[in-house]
């Protein structure tokens, strides 16, 4: 059986550890409902545990994933510069969904200067994903399959991030919307390192 890659393995951690702080959400605030609430909100400066849930829910995940994304560069070598551009720009929606970690909501003012420096990060992280998902759809040369999991991820971020959070639901919207970019990285990380293992499988020996 062959051994997951490095980025599989990473990818994964990376939507483990998110689920994790997710389920772990409730603890030391019991009011906070993953319906009503931007996920976010458990992180704001002057809650309980914000710094915990900012590091285990936003911080490790986006640098796991940022690690994922360079061991996936040498999968798109010689597929050309709009693979490149669109494996960097989702690697930029990794570090900005890391950012939001790092630059919390205020409790206090959310609306706030803090409060629109983590809005800037969190529209950065489907801003730059969006493009990217869809650069590598084109460009990355994968087959069909993995052109429509891209196409789909691009499209579902953004409707559920931005469009589809209305009324009471806004909280299980933005949350179905990390599913899907989360879902995205781990197809994406597999489907890449399982072509880049063929593609070296393949290549004849060097001569010594």
């Amino acid at each position: 059986m062959t051994r997951p890659s490095a980025a599989v393995l990473l990818a994964g951690l990376a939507a483990l550890l998110f689920g994790l702080a997710l389920a772990l959400a409730g603890i030391g605030l019991p009011a906070y409902s993953h319906w009503l609430h931007p996920v976010a909100l458990r992180g704001a400066t002057g809650l309980p545990g914000a710094m915990l849930f900012n590091a285990g829910g936003f911080l490790l995940p986006g640098i796991a994933l940022l690690l994922a994304s360079r061991s996936l560069r040498p999968a798109l070598a010689g597929q050309g510069w709009v693979a490149r551009i669109g494996l960097t720009l989702v690697q930029g929606s990794a570090l900005a969904f890391a950012l939001q970690g790092a630059l919390p909501l205020d409790a206090r003012e959310l609306d706030g200067h803090a409060g629109r420096l983590h809005a800037l990060v969190w529209m950065l992280w489907w801003i730059a994903f969006v493009p990217g998902a869809l650069l590598l759809a084109a460009g990355a040369r994968r087959g069909a399959g993995f052109a429509l999991l891209c196409l789909a991820a691009g499209l579902l971020v953004p409707l559920l991030a931005v469009v589809a959070p209305l009324g009471s639901w806004v909280g299980l919207a933005q949350r179905l919307a990390f599913a899907a970019w989360f879902g995205w990285w781990c197809a994406a990380a597999f489907a890449l390192s399982r072509s880049a293992a063929s593609s070296a499988g393949s290549s004849p020996p060097a001569r010594r």
